[in-house]
């Protein structure tokens, strides 16, 4: 997408990042990526450092989380990161200063793993900033939507519940889920229904055609039909 739109630099976010093993593989796809796509991609981490925070209601569900787990060992993980950048400090005032700070490329992706809903709440206020800080679709990947038969996730609390709220509260930004990947990856079911697509209505390249090599290919198929 970035190179349909003549992006040269995108960014991807990691929030929640905890003992880095995110962002650790992020970087070996990017680097991987970066063989076929000649597109500079920057690498962002989120983490407070200090674990979860103290849950703030019952929408954070305190009966599965604990404050101060996944706590980072900062030191130990900056010496293993090769280009990611980690942005430390409480998610709310961190993403208020991001875009002044760090001036990273437009975000092209979003990697969710804040599990509470209160701070994937506060992070969610990043995309509320100007259009050209973002492509006009960002993939999105929400690792805590599922949970298990004790977590029991549901649309009420937690990452679902925040997307909801988001949905509710733009009328031109929506995000939705990436319908075709549970298809295309049936024999994999976890990991496909977690992924989303942030869709930005009014921005300024939404409707710019992207869909040159999909539309060959399509004729092609129907060609060898």
């Amino acid at each position: 997408m970035a190179k349909s739109l003549g992006y040269p630099r995108i960014s991807i976010i990691e929030f929640g990042c905890g003992g880095g093993n995110g962002l650790i593989n992020a970087e070996m796809h990017i680097e991987e990526v970066s063989k076929i796509v000649p597109i500079d991609i920057e690498l962002y981490g989120f983490d407070s450092g200090s674990g979860l925070p103290h849950p703030q209601d019952y929408r954070d569900m305190p009966y599965y989380f604990r404050e101060g787990t996944f706590e980072m060992d900062f030191e130990a993980l900056r010496r293993k990161l090769k280009r990611a950048k980690l942005v430390i400090g409480e998610v709310k005032e961190k993403c208020a200063a991001f875009f002044n700070e760090y001036d990273p490329a437009p975000i092209g992706c979003a990697i969710w793993d804040l599990d509470f809903y209160s701070s994937t709440r506060d992070a969610l206020a990043l995309f509320d900033k100007h259009a050209s800080h973002f492509l006009p679709r960002v993939f999105m990947y929400f690792d805590d939507l599922i949970g298990d038969d004790v977590w029991l996730s549901n649309v009420f609390t937690g990452e679902g519940l925040a997307i909801e709220e988001f949905n509710q509260r733009h009328a031109t930004s929506k995000i939705a889920q990436h319908y075709s990947l549970p298809v295309r990856h049936a024999h994999d079911p976890w990991w496909p229904i977690k992924v989303y697509i942030y869709h930005d209505f009014e921005h300024p390249k939404y409707n710019e055609f992207v869909a040159k090599d999909a539309l060959e290919r399509h004729q092609r198929d129907i060609r060898l039909r």
